[in-house]
């Protein structure tokens, strides 16, 4: 009988760690707590303004998309002038890069909350994978990140932009699997890159459904076929 894996919550840790370093700071927010009757500061105006409008333009993109929603759409749900925008964005492409940069690190945060419950490698990424096609009813993930994302951002943008936020829990996992012994020794880099695309192809397939739900628990049950294969016990029972 196979020793039973000790639950061992560091590698939960380290991945939230190899996810977020990269990660840039949400931007618009201020760690000013003086209270609401302190003076404003220009930094404080300027966080305000970027959060206003990263807000609006979420809402707006996810509802209606990219190509449908206006600067004046923006500015006016924003409640900010049309100038402010182009000062801290320089144009609506890059409002929308702010977004989906936002969306994703969103998404991966509740990626490693489910991978964080888990206590060893193949669930692990069994949790991710699981709650990332659960995303796909969210607005935000199916039109911002998966539909108008790479056409408005082009492919190496937005593929950059997802490696950065979820690439390093798929790595944890992968290097927490090999050194346990769950998983076979192989090269983790490229290993990594063909799970990711795996987790992307299936989010794609569910969101062009008519049956959403039928379409991912088939990718799910594709998904652990993909993990299992990583076992030793895989190749051994061949």
């Amino acid at each position: 009988m196979a020793p039973r894996l000790k639950k061992n919550r560091q590698p939960a840790r380290k991945l939230q760690t190899d996810c977020m370093k990269n990660s840039p700071p949400r931007q618009g927010t201020s760690t000013d707590d003086r209270g609401p009757r302190a003076r404003r500061t220009q930094a404080d105006r300027t966080a305000a303004t970027k959060r206003a409008l990263l807000d609006a333009a979420r809402t707006l993109f996810a509802d209606l998309g990219f190509s449908q929603v206006g600067t004046d759409a923006i500015v006016a749900a924003a409640g900010v002038s049309r100038g402010a925008l182009y000062h801290q964005f320089g144009d609506k492409v890059e409002l929308f890069a702010a977004v989906v940069e936002e969306v994703e690190r969103d998404i991966a945060a509740e990626l490693m909350r489910a991978a964080a419950a888990t206590d060893s490698a193949s669930a692990m990424l069994d949790a991710a994978m699981v709650r990332w096609l659960e995303s796909c009813d969210d607005p935000a993930a199916r039109r911002i990140v998966l539909l108008d994302g790479p056409s408005v951002l082009g492919w190496e943008r937005w593929r950059e932009i997802c490696k950065r936020h979820v690439l390093g829990l798929i790595r944890a996992a992968l290097e927490q699997g090999m050194s346990t012994g769950e998983f076979e020794r192989a090269p983790i880099e490229p290993l990594s890159h063909a799970l990711i695309a795996v987790a992307d192809e299936a989010a794609l397939y569910v969101i062009a459904a008519e049956d959403r739900t039928a379409a991912q628990q088939h990718m799910i049950d594709i998904a652990r076929r993909f993990v299992a294969a990583l076992t030793p016990a895989h190749r051994t029972s061949r």
